[in-house]
Parts: structure tokens; C-alpha cells; sequence
């Protein structure tokens, strides 16, 4: 029997078809191995959305080959090259597209037999979600990412997604529902929903967006401590919406929207919805008291000029936001932004982002002290070897915010939800004790 690893790029959603694919190939007998030294065959799992996430998947494409492996490249880099990748790496064994996973388990047959196999590629993704399957998680802790649609409608100025992912495609709630008392029954505390856009959720099975319908269904799971949202389109965020948010107990008052710019002009240039977004900050706010609200902008977007980029930072400094990311502008084909001049110089495009994100260092270092001496729910997430609690508060998303380093001497297990206080703050973690 041989043994099969796979090597996962890029974000949560491509994180949840690692999974899938997985747990399909477990389910047909095949062992699996997360040390790809001892396996046969490496799946790896890449990702597009910019020229870094690409040049990192290559690279683990080319170990790989260069250690001996046979190799299957799946996701967005075949979704996008089509056969021009075939051609750049004729050492792989098979390619498949983002909604190609169901093959998986044909393409490794194949490759075992070595039989010929390489380009599974649908022209036209159209991703359904596989039911049927039971995801083989590669990461069980504390929290799990739950995939509740994929795809995108929208056709934002610099993004690939839409060609890379196919149209907007909703799971049923029953089913989503049902993943989540799985994982909340083997001790997942938090499940983190993901989709491209959350709050387009349901609009393509129900006739409306129906986000709202979902929360509430699954805030009535009782082994279920957390439930958090991710990718909200700012548009479509409702009063009703932050009103459920707010109401719903298990539902943690964290919201994600990626704002990507605030400057008039620039919102236009991105084909992004154009809207007095310190309105939304503020009406956020006024639903959710205690709401910790993460955004991302994009610095460096072609025609961008000194004052959308002094607006937006003025926009940052004035609004106070908890969490922020910023990137820098990565140009890529078939998109709007591909031909849109004048294109930013580099070096621009790195100051403008040093100086974004020195601003928010400052800004939360000030949100984190403010913080001191109060006490507040954090969910555990690691023990380390010096039996160190490392935990995250309800502000804090997985793999993107900061973290709690808590002393304690009471015993703590991974996915435990606890009340600690706050002894000490840096820029984006927090120090406590329980």
C-alpha cells in the first residue's frame, strides 16, 4: 500500500478542500501520511490570488519533483494556466481544477497503475460541494474553518477569484448544519465560517441572502461554544444582520469586512461598492457595542494617487479599526486593475504600506492597553513545553489576529472557553492570567 501526503497553499477555503480531498482518498483505502519524506505520491494543493502565493506553491511543487515524488498539482494554478502549466512542469503526473476534487481518487489510480494521466481541468468551473465526503482534517484544534458557499458573483477590479472559482454556489443549511455538530462532537469549540462572501450566503438556493437563517440555526448547537464569520461584503451588511449578530449568544461580536479602500476614485477603479464606509464603521458600532472589527485595504492599486492615499490614511487614524491587514497591490492577468495606468511603482507601494501599518501598530497598541486590568473570554488554543497557555479572545480570528499568552496553574485543555485578566499588552497580543 502505498502512502499519500499532500502539502496545502493558500487560504482557509483552499484549506477545506485539502480536507475533502483527503477524506475521499481515505474512504477508497489509500494511507495517508502529513510526512511527505515517507510518502509515495504528494498531492499539492496551490494557490493563485497573487504572485507570492504562486512562487510558494511552485516551489513546494519542484521539492517535491526533485526528491522523487510522484506529483499531482490541484487548485487555482491549473484553474489559471490551464495546459500552459502542463507544459512548464511536464514532470507532474496529473492536474486538476478547483472544482475537479471529485477525481482525485481516479488521477491516483491512474498514477499508480502508471497509467497516463494528466489534464482534469473543467474550462468553466462550476463548484459543487461534496456531501458525501467526511474531511480528513489536517488541523484539529480548538477551532475549525467551515466552508458555507463558494465562488463569487462579484467582479472586483484586481481579482481572479471568479475565473479561478466559478459562479456563487450556497450549501443547504441542513448540511453545513450538519458538519458543525460533527466537528463540534469530536471537540471543535469555534467553527469559523468561510466563503468568498459570507453575506451573499444562501442568495442562489433560497431567492434571498439568508446568512441571518444560518446563524440562527446553528446557534442552537449546544456543543458548539463559538461560531465566528468571515469575508462579509460590506454592502450587504443589514441592520437585521448585525442585529442577529449582536442577539445570538454563540455567535462571536467579530466582524470581518474587507473595506479595500475608501477613497472614492479608488472604489470605483475597483469596481468595489462605493459607500461612506465610516457610516458602516459607525453603524457596526451602534449594533454591536462591543464589536472588534478587522478589515483589509489594498495599497498601491493603479491611479492611485497621494490623496486616496491620504484619505485612507486618515480614514484608519480617525476610525480606530481593531484589526487591519494591508497588501500590497499584486497585478494580475485578465483583470480590470491588468491595464488600468498609471501602475504604482514598487517602491511606493512599500512605503504607503510601511506607513499604513505603522499607523495601526500605534493604534492598537492603544486598543490593547485600554484592555489592562479588564477580564475576558478567551478559547484556548495550546499548551506549550513550559506549560504556557496560549489562547485567543473573541477579537482575535485563527492565523490572522493575535494571540494571549496566559499563565495559570489550573489545568486547561485545547478548545476550554475562560475568563482571564488582562496583565500586559504589545502591539497585537495580550498577556493574562487565569
Amino acid at each position: 500500500m502505498r502512502y499519500i501526503a499532500l502539502i496545502n497553499h493558500g487560504c482557509a477555503k483552499n484549506l477545506v478542500d485539502s480536507e475533502l480531498m483527503l477524506g475521499k482518498i481515505a474512504e477508497n483505502g489509500y494511507k495517508i501520511t502529513l510526512d511527505e519524506t515517507k510518502a509515495d505520491i504528494v498531492i499539492v494543493n496551490t494557490c493563485s490570488f497573487i504572485h507570492d502565493a504562486e512562487k510558494e506553491s511552485v516551489e513546494s511543487i519542484f521539492e517535491m519533483i526533485n526528491a522523487g515524488k510522484k506529483v499531482i498539482i490541484t487548485g487555482c494554478l491549473p484553474q489559471k494556466y490551464k495546459k500552459e502549466l502542463q507544459e512548464l512542469i511536464p514532470e507532474a503526473l496529473a492536474f486538476l481544477g478547483t472544482s475537479d476534487i471529485d477525481k482525485i481518487v481516479d488521477v491516483i489510480k491512474k498514477v499508480t497503475k502508471n497509467k497516463e494521466t494528466k489534464y482534469e481541468v473543467n474550462e468553466k468551473p462550476e463548484y459543487n460541494y461534496p456531501e458525501d465526503i467526511k474531511r480528513q482534517q489536517i488541523t484539529m484544534g480548538a477551532s475549525s474553518y467551515v466552508k458555507i458557499a463558494e465562488g463569487c458573483d462579484f467582479k472586483c477590479g484586481y481579482c481572479i477569484i471568479p475565473q479561478l472559482r466559478g459562479p456563487y454556489k450556497s450549501r443547504r443549511i441542513e448540511n453545513i448544519v450538519q458538519e458543525a455538530k460533527e466537528l463540534a462532537q469530536k471537540g471543535v469549540a469555534e467553527i469559523v465560517l468561510i466563503a468568498q462572501d459570507t453575506t451573499s450566503y444562501g442568495k442562489d438556493i433560497y431567492g434571498k441572502p439568508s446568512l441571518k437563517e444560518l446563524l440562527i440555526e446553528l446557534n442552537k448547537i449546544e456543543e458548539l461554544n463559538w461560531i465566528r464569520i468571515m469575508y462579509t461584503y460590506p454592502s450587504l451588511i443589514t441592520d437585521e444582520l448585525l442585529q442577529t449578530i449582536n442577539e445570538l449568544d454563540k455567535v462571536v461580536k467579530y466582524i470581518d469586512v474587507p473595506l479595500q479602500h475608501v477613497s472614492k476614485n479608488m472604489l470605483e477603479a475597483m469596481n468595489r461598492p462605493v459607500m461612506d464606509n465610516k457610516k458602516l464603521i459607525k453603524r457596526i458600532r451602534k449594533f454591536i457595542p462591543n464589536a472588534a472589527i478587522r478589515t483589509t485595504f489594498i495599497t498601491g492599486y493603479p491611479t492611485e494617487t497621494q490623496e486616496d492615499f491620504e484619505e485612507l490614511y486618515n480614514f484608519i487614524k480617525e476610525m480606530k479599526i481593531d484589526k487591519l491587514g494591508i497588501f500590497e497591490f499584486s497585478k494580475e492577468k485578465n483583470t480590470k486593475a491588468w491595464k488600468l495606468k498609471p501602475q504604482i511603482l514598487s517602491k511606493v507601494k512599500k512605503q504607503r504600506k510601511k506607513q499604513l501599518m505603522e499607523l495601526q501598530q500605534t493604534i492598537s497598541k492603544e486598543i490593547n492597553e485600554k484592555l489592562k486590568g479588564k477580564k475576558i473570554e478567551c478559547i484556548v488554543e495550546a499548551i506549550n513545553q513550559d506549560g504556557d497557555v496560549i489562547g485567543r479572545t473573541y477579537k482575535d480570528a485563527p492565523e490572522v489576529d493575535g494571540l494571549v499568552f496566559i499563565k495559570t496553574e489550573q489545568p486547561v485543555n485545547p478548545g476550554d472557553i475562560i475568563t482571564v485578566k488582562i496583565t500586559g499588552a504589545v502591539e497585537y497580543d495580550l498577556i493574562a492570567e487565569f
